[in-house]
């Protein structure tokens, strides 16, 4: 079994959608049992969000204008791949039926003056609701026994509106009760990304990465073979192809290393995507709607090649913010004091390097949050730094981390060499560093200006650009 997502691009005008159409024919000739998951049409889920909000403050004439948009784009994309005259104003019906729910939802909010989270969690679905039945009959219109599945049936989340998080076992019991029939009658379900539903069927959604998390979620829930992510490019590269044109897909990545990737900033997958394929050992393969016979990206927990440096990518927007004094050293309890006082104006750090003298700790925020962090630590060292047991607190702004992953670093010699060498060649100055025990990351904090010529400079030092 697999579960196949597209993504917004896959289903963004009526070409993509048909190039969508023909890759799960051919996939189903291959395997009968499929599941399509997919997302709102490219920009949607954008539209609808910000009608809503617009609507919450006083302007009406936003989500009217928005209403039309979505009306045209759908009409024209079911009119273009749906020939069949009945099916056609059968699903011309299910668009109006969506986009009349989303203005009577935008005038409630206008009226109300008030968009909540659950008010949100539904506009913001519509997208999905939208699109999977379109998906669908354009599906049946090209042979293939498809039917249109709500993901508000299967997946079961808690109350947390606009990040839902999956309860697994009735999203298992939910999901087997209502798609394995179906399977076993040959249709192929095409179920709707993003969104989710509370056990008493509240809508809610399940955050960024919602649709690709979706696929991850049913394909856990049915121990699927192979869960496939399908959007616009070939697979995970090793570098963004912005900064570094010879930058070429990975055939092979382990979940770690994939986590490391998305967390660090590559796009391609979210890390929420892999919890549930991790579970269950599933392997999920990157894949390029418009290029499909090219093989992608396989994440595996095993590789069967783990050699060096796999890729790079880079977190921009940062800073660096630094406690430091001689008074610090051996005092117990400074760390946590220090990690108290961010964790409670709701920060994330995104990376941390202690000096082994223990002198100083610095880590890395993002940068709209360092004037706020650095105040609630000199407010939490107000009497070490009124004693001179700590010096002070410092940020320092435009900040990058770069990150260089590969499980294959682990015990390898002369990474750190040629890392540094690549860095040194250029003048780079490296403002902290971090490597956890895994040694499957090491993340190098500079200055802004130097991380584009950084990239570059060590994917040519470790031949990621291949031959």
């Amino acid at each position: 079994m697999r579960i196949l997502k597209f993504g917004g691009t896959s289903v963004g005008g009526a070409q993509a959608i048909a190039q969508t159409v023909a890759i799960v024919a051919e996939q189903r000739g291959h395997d009968p049992n499929i599941v399509v998951v997919t997302s709102a049409m490219r920009g949607v889920t954008d539209l609808l969000i910000d009608s809503a909000k617009a609507a919450a403050a006083g302007d009406r004439q936003r989500y009217r204008d928005a209403r039309q948009a979505l009306i045209a784009r759908h009409r024209d994309a079911a009119e273009a791949l749906i020939s069949d005259l009945e099916e056609l104003d059968q699903i011309a019906t299910v668009l109006d039926e969506r986009v009349r729910e989303f203005e009577r939802l935008c005038m409630a909010v206008a009226i109300l003056g008030e968009l909540t989270d659950r008010g949100l969690a539904v506009i913001s679905g519509l997208g999905e609701r939208l699109m999977a039945p379109l998906l669908a009959a354009a599906l049946r219109g090209r042979g293939v026994p498809a039917e249109f599945v709500d993901a508000g049936e299967l997946i079961v989340t808690d109350d947390i509106y606009l990040s839902g998080n999956p309860q697994m076992e009735a999203t298992r019991a939910r999901t087997r009760e209502r798609l394995l029939p179906l399977l076993g009658r040959g249709r192929v379900p095409v179920t709707t990304g993003f969104v989710a539903a509370t056990a008493d069927g509240i809508p809610t959604v399940l955050g960024r990465g919602g649709s690709d998390y979706s696929a991850a979620i049913l394909g856990a829930a049915l121990d699927a073979d192979e869960v496939q992510i399908w959007t616009d490019v070939d697979g995970v590269l090793t570098a963004d192809p912005r900064l570094v044109p010879e930058a070429r897909p990975l055939p092979e990545l382990s979940y770690s290393e994939a986590a490391e990737l998305a967390y660090f900033g590559a796009k391609v997958l979210h890390p929420k995507t892999m919890l549930p394929c991790i579970d269950r050992g599933i392997p999920i393969r990157v894949l390029n709607t418009f290029n499909p016979t090219f093989p992608g990206t396989r994440v595996v927990a095993q590789m069967t090649n783990g050699s060096g440096v796999k890729a790079l990518t880079v977190i921009r927007g940062l800073a660096l913010v630094t406690v430091a004094g001689r008074g610090m050293m051996g005092v117990p309890g400074i760390a946590a004091r220090t990690f108290a006082a961010v964790a409670a104006q709701g920060t994330n750090v995104l990376m941390i390097s202690q000096a082994s003298s223990e002198q100083s700790i610095c880590f890395v925020v993002p940068e709209g949050d360092a004037a706020r962090v650095a105040a609630a630590l000199e407010t939490a060292f107000a009497h070490e730094i009124r004693h001179r047991e700590i010096d002070g607190v410092t940020s320092e702004r435009d900040i990058v981390i770069v990150a260089v992953v590969g499980e294959g670093m682990r015990g390898t010699p002369g990474i750190a060499a040629r890392l540094f060498g690549a860095l040194g060649e250029k003048g780079i100055n490296v403002v902290a560093i971090a490597q956890g025990s895994s040694e499957t990351n090491i993340s190098l904090a500079l200055a802004a200006r130097d991380a584009d010529s950084a990239v570059r400079s060590i994917h040519t030092a470790f031949g990621l650009g291949g031959s």
